[in-house]
């Protein structure tokens, strides 16, 4: 079977956006051989600055012929007198059969016509060529960009060639006024114009000849190699890594290289932050460090040509980065004669948004909210530095006014820990103002204090307060205001600092630091509809952070979450617990009876039968239900106290040693009985195991065979 290669040649693409539109074809393509019943082997893809590459292996040339038995009229309206009326003619014609070899079917509707009929397949050339161009043309762009006068399409920029093939025949795709060969084109500068690509399965080999290192895995391998090289050069230095920096350059270059550049010492008296920020951000250089991992003068910058002989890139970088260094010391200087404590009365000037008013007063609501959650803390016999706090929330954006932070908006909060380190504020207080904005994602760390936890989350926590209330509520994939990011980063501070708060207490404090302000009087939501809205966001972030970060089943996520969502590390440990004690054959046996208690409980409900509550143990008859009623307080005691001190896991086994009762209980007890009072004391006991042993997890959830 054929191969189909798929090439989409463009203007350079900005590397961020690279890999999510590479998946998406990738995924459009499959979903369109799949529909059209074009079985493939795999499709592997490709990407580089200026194409988007794709190949399908083993893509039969045809689809297959499907047969499809057409239904027609009522035999009474297609035939009269026992002779085919002008009804049967026309189905027969619609089917392409003769009128004669049209049957019968009977149906509960009567007697119909029916004919079989063999679709034929189309050639997998033709279909390509007819449905690509939609999908070329549905790919998302964050932005993308109009380039003929006059016509429709648009893509992230303009598209310069398109390749496509099966094995060596040109599938005759156009898009864009661009119609499909087999020419593509080599690196910019080191490769040849045109190239011809004789198969797809040569297309890797072909490009790299042209100086194109199609594959992402091979350009990350070579810039490895590469910069472990130039490293070599200075004794016991090494590169610093950077995942993400290095994911930027892989999808900068088609032939990479790396080179090594120098700077003067004297910028090394500059914070290191500040440092690795002008290199990392604005140049895209890899920071260099010595064995003792201090930061070396040195960088590495990645080429997308085959290398710098003679030095001229090397002096360019240099120069380029000194004016840089030189930029950032001078704005350094010159922060240092406004004090951070001079910047307060500066923040009136500052728009935090447009409805919530400035930084001064969203700083006004970090402190007050901070102020709560630190005497929770307290409250619940941890140390935090509520002073510290305080005087960190007072100051925390006040490096927006700043100079540094306005040329490199990246230092923000970083740039304000470190001016009052070097303005002789508390260790505590410049701690937690350089560790605000963490964790900035999953993978980043939380912030290293209490203090700065305290301020992180109440942060945060405004922000989301007052952007639901504006009605600004996330939805799909529109998250303007990173609001979800930061959720999640609440989330993961509580979760790693063990801190004992309740996520709807802690919204609903919030929301009252609004109160009275004038951006309250446009807020749109509020009382139960935010409370609800906040309930719901929440649990989605906590579900995400259990499933996508710990790694736990969706079933006992569910199961936990169903149980409460409002307290995360109690959240996090009853989902822990449950997790472990899932495989037991006696947990799986109390899940399957759980799910039957609820939907029995559910069908009473429903058909509005009495249940008692608290049902009455001496009412029930049978041994098998008495001997559940007696150990159900038996066990409830045991549980309440183990989970108490949030002993899940052995809790939970409690609740497994019910089994034998439950099993027995079921097997010869008939809830559902016509003696109403037996049957309502029944159904009393069913809910009064329901409520008592909920509390960890709703065991009706977990997934059971």
């Amino acid at each position: 079977m054929p191969d189909f290669l798929l090439e989409i040649g463009t203007d350079e693409i900005p590397a961020r956006m690279i890999q999510d539109a590479s998946q998406e074809l990738q995924k459009r393509v499959e979903e369109l051989l799949n529909k059209n019943s074009l079985s493939y082997k795999e499709v592997v893809r490709t990407e580089t600055p200026r194409r988007l590459a794709l190949i399908a292996s083993g893509i039969p040339t045809t689809q297959p012929d499907v047969q499809e038995q057409l239904t027609g009229p009522a035999t009474k309206v297609a035939y009269k007198d026992g002779q085919p009326t002008p009804a049967a003619h026309a189905f027969a014609k619609k089917a392409g059969v003769d009128v004669s070899k049209l049957q019968t079917v009977t149906t509960p509707k009567g007697e119909y016509l029916t004919a079989s009929v063999i679709n034929k397949g189309k050639p997998a050339a033709q279909l390509l060529a007819e449905l690509l161009p939609k999908e070329i043309a549905s790919i998302y762009w964050s932005k993308n960009m109009y380039w003929r006068a006059g016509k429709p399409e648009r893509f992230v920029r303009p598209v310069r060639w398109i390749v496509a093939m099966l094995d060596g025949e040109v599938v005759p795709l156009e898009f864009a006024g661009i119609k499909a060969g087999k020419q593509s084109r080599g690196h910019r500068i080191l490769g040849p114009e045109q190239v011809s690509i004789p198969s797809p399965s040569q297309y890797v080999e072909v490009m790299q000849g042209a100086h194109v290192t199609a594959k992402t895995p091979d350009r990350e391998y070579r810039i490895r190699k590469a910069l472990d090289a130039a490293t070599r050069t200075i004794q016991g230095a090494r590169w610093r890594e950077d995942a993400e920096l290095l994911k930027t350059v892989v999808n900068l270059t088609e032939w990479p290289s790396a080179i090594l550049g120098g700077f003067d010492k004297q910028y090394l008296s500059l914070p290191e932050e500040v440092l690795v920020t002008v290199m990392r951000d604005h140049q895209k250089y890899f920071a260099v460090e010595d064995a003792d991992h201090k930061l070396a003068p040195y960088f590495l910058a990645v080429l997308n040509t085959d290398g710098d002989p003679d030095g001229l890139i090397r002096h360019g970088n240099e120069r380029v980065l000194r004016a840089r260094f030189n930029d950032a010391r001078f704005f350094w200087d010159t922060d240092q004669k406004i004090p951070l404590r001079n910047r307060v009365e500066m923040l009136k000037a500052v728009t935090f948004q447009k409805d919530l008013g400035s930084y001064t007063a969203k700083a006004e609501r970090i402190a007050m909210l901070a102020e709560k959650l630190c005497a929770v803390l307290t409250k619940s016999g941890l140390k935090v530095d509520a002073a510290a706090v305080q005087q960190a929330a007072s100051l925390a954006k006040t490096d927006l006014t700043a100079e540094l932070v306005k040329e490199f908006t990246e230092l923000q909060g970083i740039v304000g820990g470190l001016y009052a380190r070097a303005q002789g504020l508390p260790e505590a207080v410049a701690t937690a103002i350089y560790d605000q904005y963490k964790p900035g994602s999953t993978e980043d760390s939380a912030p290293r204090t209490l203090e700065g936890a305290m301020l992180s989350i109440a942060d945060k926590a405004d922000s989301i307060a007052g952007m639901f209330a504006l009605g600004l509520v996330p939805s799909g994939s529109k998250d303007p205001f990173a609001l979800r990011r930061q959720a999640n980063g609440i989330v993961k501070t509580i979760v790693e600092h063990k801190l004992p708060l309740n996520l709807s207490q802690l919204m609903a404090d919030a929301r009252a630091g609004y109160r009275g302000s004038e951006a309250e009087k446009k807020f749109t939501l509020s009382g139960d509809a935010y409370a609800e809205a906040i309930r719901n966001f929440f649990r989605e972030r906590l579900e995400f952070y259990l499933r996508d970060v710990l790694g736990v089943a969706y079933d006992v996520v569910n199961a936990t979450l169903a149980a409460s969502a409002d307290d995360v590390v109690d959240a996090v440990a009853r989902a822990s617990a449950v997790a472990k004690v899932r495989p037991s054959a006696d947990f799986e046996s109390i899940s399957v009876a759980f799910k039957r208690m609820k939907n029995i409980l559910r069908q009473a409900a429903e058909k509005k039968i009495k249940v008692a509550e608290p049902f009455n143990p001496s009412a029930l008859k049978d041994q098998e239900e008495k001997t559940l009623a007696t150990a159900v307080p038996q066990v409830a005691k045991k549980v309440k106290e183990l989970s108490a001190s949030r002993q899940y896991e052995p809790a939970l086994l409690e609740i497994s040693r019910l089994r034998p009762a439950v099993d027995a209980f079921f097997d010869k007890v008939m809830v559902m009985v016509d003696d109403e009072e037996l049957r309502s004391h029944r159904l009393g006991l069913l809910q009064t195991l329901v409520n008592e042993f909920s509390s960890i997890a709703d065991f009706s959830e977990i997934v059971t065979q």
